[in-house]
């Protein structure tokens, strides 16, 4: 038996429809951590079906650091004015400004990974996997460059203010809580330099 207040605790923690909560625990028999990877699981395949929309708004959102030292600004793109209105759209953008501010992501995602970084890693990685066997270095190395270039990407990156969700899942389920295609542009972050 789903209870009002499962639906009710869901639906605080994740933003998204009391029916779809409801659905989703059901599904999940009851069981709340299950009915949240229910949810992620559509969350993913309701992007998946939004891919082919155009994005027709948006914000830029800027969050500064209370040492004034290190800033960021982000573009957040949707698809109406009417998401890009939305307090809890604005809320979005300003907690992704925040995490690029406090995590440095150097790339938005992996296909913004130039060859020259690739090859730079690449070089340095190798002598890490010097003396290994040589069946074995392809593998190790493809792995040390995953990790490395995982922790530069922001959308692989774990959201600051819940690890357990990366910054690409916060999209994601920020689309299917809007019912629109959602997506971060671009960033750009300010620090002071130090001499």
């Amino acid at each position: 038996m789903i209870t009002t207040e499962q639906i009710k605790e869901l639906r605080d923690s994740t933003g998204i429809s009391v029916m779809q909560c409801k659905k989703a625990l059901e599904e999940a028999g009851g069981d709340t951590a299950k009915a949240l990877v229910i949810l992620r699981k559509k969350s993913g395949e309701l992007a998946a079906k939004k891919s082919d929309r155009t994005f027709g708004a948006g914000i830029v959102q800027a969050y500064v650091h209370s040492t004034g030292r290190v800033a960021t600004l982000v573009e957040l793109v949707c698809e109406t004015d009417f998401v890009s209105g939305n307090e809890e759209f604005k809320v979005l953008a300003k907690d992704i400004a925040m995490h690029i501010t406090a995590s440095n992501p150097k790339f938005l995602n992996k296909d913004e990974i130039t060859e020259e970084a690739k090859s730079v890693a690449k070089e340095v990685f190798m002598k890490e996997v010097e003396g290994k066997p040589k069946e074995m270095q392809e593998k190790i190395l493809e792995g040390k460059l995953a990790t490395y270039f995982g922790e530069m990407v922001l959308l692989n990156q774990p959201f600051i203010k819940n690890p357990e969700l990366t910054i690409e899942a916060l999209v994601l389920a920020a689309s299917q809580k809007f019912g629109e295609k959602i997506a971060i542009a671009r960033f750009n972050r300010f620090a002071v330099l130090e001499k």
